[in-house]
């Protein structure tokens, strides 16, 4: 590859990235004196890309969730009664008891980074060297905060796929870059190749590949990915690949990451989660593996970000990588079980549910359950389900930057709850919709 990644970052490295130190821990004190009345403040804006971004529509329908009691299928974490193994939280505790607690090195612990390097050869034949092809992040979202803005620079141009994870664009754009949305279609969410194609151009930096993904479930074929491929290589490009759900697929379905193949190796960088690997959400553990100069820019940026990870669940996720295979390689069967009942039930009700071959996400079509001539849209069912049928679910359309684009009578329903939860949320349906179930 020729082309250089961002120059901001590319060259600065604090000592401790070199020698793998901590940072001092003593600062000087700064005293700030009281603030006292004064003129009115500054009507200077702040920051267009992220101050001008309204309230996410998942803490709105939190929120609403909360407010009417209602059973909430919309947020994408796991019922406690289905988190990871206990060993790992006793992992945990032991080594904040018995290790240090101070800065671990700013790449990650080397326990973690060889465990990754152990598993990339084991699920993807790809080994990598631990000590310069691996970072540890403050869980995946920060990984790619660290991908974007150390790999970009203004004006670059980065192609995304729509649906997509909200983070994706304002990051983007953060970086100077400029996204460039591919839409996926429904029901079976795949991209027109020629489309895509366009797509690319002179500028084109980076593709981002979300696979398995959220929202729609969709595992991305081999061949789909091999056209990918021949684009990114055709324009000298890169690939950031998320593939948090990696663990998350259904039997009779295989996970292919792009890096595996031919020429990609050198050009992608793969992105996991310890918290959709474990069901640990709340422990934001992340890994960024790949090609030694794309890792080491993300380091660069993630120095700057969140510098370092708790030690302890570092060394918990380790263990849970070597010792734990059983509980995340029987994620997809798991998961796969709760979508085939709740897709059966939701079928009876009136919806139609979505083809979906991975995580913990299931995309149905609610036309079907409105008024002839209705005019209402995703959002708004989404609202009227909350208060006046006690279930909270997702509208599709959130997972768009550009709503104009997005399909309007589609909802998200999360199945990595209790088999009692999701029984209860039918329930509920039922009642709702009582004519059709």
């Amino acid at each position: 590859m020729l082309r250089t990644l961002n120059s901001h970052v590319r060259n600065v490295v604090r000592p401790s990235l070199a020698a793998a130190q901590s940072p001092p821990t003593h600062l000087p004190r700064v005293y700030l004196p009281p603030r006292r009345a004064g003129p009115a403040m500054s009507s200077r804006g702040f920051n267009s890309t992220f101050g001008g971004l309204p309230t996410t529509i998942f803490e709105l329908m939190s929120q609403l969730a909360a407010r009417h009691g209602s059973i909430n299928l919309g947020q994408g974490f796991p019922d406690n009664e289905l988190e990871g193994p206990a060993s790992m939280k006793e992992a945990a505790y032991q080594s904040m008891l018995h290790d240090s607690n101070q800065y671990p090195p700013m790449v990650g612990v080397p326990e973690l980074r060889q465990a990754l390097a152990e598993h990339s050869e084991r699920y993807t034949g790809l080994p990598l060297d631990w000590q310069s092809q691996v970072l540890i992040t403050s869980g995946a979202t920060e990984a790619l905060a660290a991908a974007f803005l150390g790999l970009l620079e203004p004006g670059d141009e980065v192609v995304v796929f729509a649906p997509l994870y909200d983070s994706y664009i304002p990051i983007i754009r953060r970086a100077g870059a400029v996204p460039v949305v591919v839409q996926l279609r429904a029901p079976d969410w795949s991209f027109d190749a020629a489309e895509l194609a366009a797509a690319f151009n002179a500028k084109t930096k980076l593709i981002v590949v979300n696979t398995p993904h959220n929202p729609s479930g969709k595992v991305f074929s081999r061949a789909e990915l091999e056209t990918i491929a021949s684009l990114v290589q055709e324009h000298d490009a890169y690939a950031a690949l998320d593939e948090v759900y990696e663990h998350l697929v259904y039997p009779g379905y295989e996970h292919v990451s792009l890096r595996t193949l031919p020429g990609m190796a050198e050009r992608s960088i793969r992105i996991g989660s310890a918290g959709k690997t474990f069901s640990f959400t709340a422990w934001k553990v992340g890994w960024v593996t790949g090609p030694a100069p794309m890792v080491q820019a993300a380091a660069k940026a993630h120095q700057f970000l969140t510098f370092t990870v708790p030690a302890a669940l570092q060394r918990a996720v380790a263990r849970g990588l070597r010792e734990e295979r059983s509980f995340y390689e029987g994620l997809g069967p798991l998961f796969l079980k709760k979508r085939e009942w709740l897709a059966a039930k939701l079928t009876a009700i009136g919806f139609k549910v979505l083809p979906g071959q991975g995580t913990y996400f299931l995309t149905t079509d609610f036309s079907g359950l409105l008024p002839e001539n209705s005019t209402e849209e995703d959002v708004e069912f989404c609202s009227r389900l909350t208060t006046e049928g006690g279930i909270t679910l997702i509208p599709v359309s959130a997972f768009y930057e550009d709503r104009t684009t997005a399909p309007k009578q589609l909802v998200r329903f999360v199945i990595c709850k209790t088999d009692a939860k999701l029984q209860a949320a039918v329930e509920k349906l039922e009642a709702y919709f009582p004519k059709r179930s």
